[in-house]
């Protein structure tokens, strides 16, 4: 595996040496712009990646507190939060670019950084998409992709840069320049760049942020493929839980430089650990609430609270898709303890509706999100209940 890594500026000299005769290697030839496709070009060597107490502060604001996470050989791994909450500065530190304030960076059990140790960006086989592609102007696609591979003579640098792009269905465009080329496009140009070296651990910085939606779906599920193909270890920055719960084998979820929950994105959905993780993941109605007998009492109905004192003050969570909306009359849920209320508003959002319904004795409404179609036009009085043990419960204070 060569030992170098994509992390570069595109600022100051030209690093390649431009080939007067043309970017396209001899005899390659363009293909279908397609994603997937099998060929020569081969895997990388995935190493495991751990952060161990790491800290780290800017001008004695500590941005980074005492974060333990550990990537495994293959995984991809997110780093999901707020802005603000380290994600992109614990990228960095990983990457080398950054030296932390205290703690250890292991990359497959041998120690990167530490105190004064502090193994170079160049040196610990990394790649980096940046959220801003960072392809530099003025270079081909081809030689951009050509530029992390070196240890080895030009047309063999050549040869298997064109097949990474064949590999992103980019290589129709190989002698194409950046500003040429759509935000999807230089993406992907962007990840066979990084991917070319075969580096032992991918790590990218929002790298869909900047596609609209449809772009972005479409992007993310072929660039996981790729990942998946090409057997690599990936850190994948992202702000969007969806994002990170549809990508991630594994979810590292940050808030104010601390990790709040580390885990498969089922447990942090299904198990989040506070209100701060149960609200990232989900809107929720949002209830206080005192216990009383092994339950507490809410505007939509008792909740099963167990493991919780008499007396104690809790913040009951209800997911909008765990509220049940029945018309009035409707004998289905009949039997089952329910409360009255008044739709007031509906809103149509594809194939779901979000409802605000007032209830007895409570200011604000109660909003549900239910299947569009599933309550009849023009319905107005409803019975609402809490699914079967989906509440989330919390201590407050």
């Amino acid at each position: 595996m060569n030992g170098e890594t994509s992390i570069s500026d595109p600022v100051g000299r030209d690093p390649v040496d431009r080939d007067p005769a043309g970017s396209d290697p001899a005899g390659a030839k363009p293909s279908a712009q397609r994603w997937g496709k099998r060929n020569t070009a081969g895997v990388a060597i995935a190493s495991s990646l751990s952060f161990d107490r790491v800290s780290h502060a800017f001008s004695g604001t500590n941005v980074l507190a005492d974060v333990s996470i550990r990537a495994e050989p293959g995984e991809i791994l997110c780093l999901l939060g707020p802005s603000g909450s380290g994600k992109t500065t614990l990228l960095r530190i990983a990457a080398g670019i950054e030296v932390q304030s205290s703690g250890t960076v292991r990359i497959d059990e041998r120690i990167v950084a530490q105190g004064p140790l502090h193994v170079p960006p160049e040196a610990r086989g990394v790649g980096l998409v940046f959220q801003d592609y960072a392809l530099f102007p003025h270079l081909t696609v081809l030689e951009n992709v050509r530029f992390g591979l070196r240890g080895v003579s030009r047309q063999a640098a050549s040869l298997d840069a064109m097949r990474m792009l064949e590999r992103v269905g980019m290589d129709a465009s190989a002698s194409s320049y950046p500003q040429q080329l759509s935000g999807g496009e230089q993406q992907r140009v962007a990840l066979a760049r990084a991917l070319a070296p075969r580096p032992a651990i991918l790590l990218m910085d929002e790298p869909f942020s900047g596609l609209d939606a449809r772009l972005r779906d479409s992007v993310r599920e072929e660039t996981v493929g790729l990942l998946r193909d090409m057997r690599a270890t990936a850190i994948i920055v992202t702000h969007d839980p969806e994002e990170a719960l549809r990508v991630g084998d594994h979810i590292a979820l940050l808030r104010n430089g601390r990790l709040v929950q580390h885990g498969q994105g089922k447990d942090l959905y299904q198990q989040p650990a506070d209100l701060f993780a149960a609200r990232f993941f989900s809107e929720l109605n949002l209830f206080s609430a005192t216990v009383e007998n092994g339950a507490a009492a809410t505007p939509v109905g008792a909740v099963a609270a167990p493991g919780f004192a008499n007396g104690c003050r809790v913040d009951v969570c209800v997911r909008l898709t765990d509220l049940i909306v029945e018309q009035i009359g409707d004998k289905r849920g009949a039997a089952v303890a329910s409360v009255n209320g008044h739709v007031t508003s509906r809103r149509f959002v594809g194939n779901a509706e979000i409802l605000e319904i007032f209830l007895p004795g409570i200011d604000e409404p109660v909003r549900a999100k239910i299947r569009t179609g599933e309550l009849p036009a023009g319905v107005a009085e409803v019975r609402l209940r809490v699914g079967p043990q989906s509440a989330l419960i919390f201590p407050q204070g």
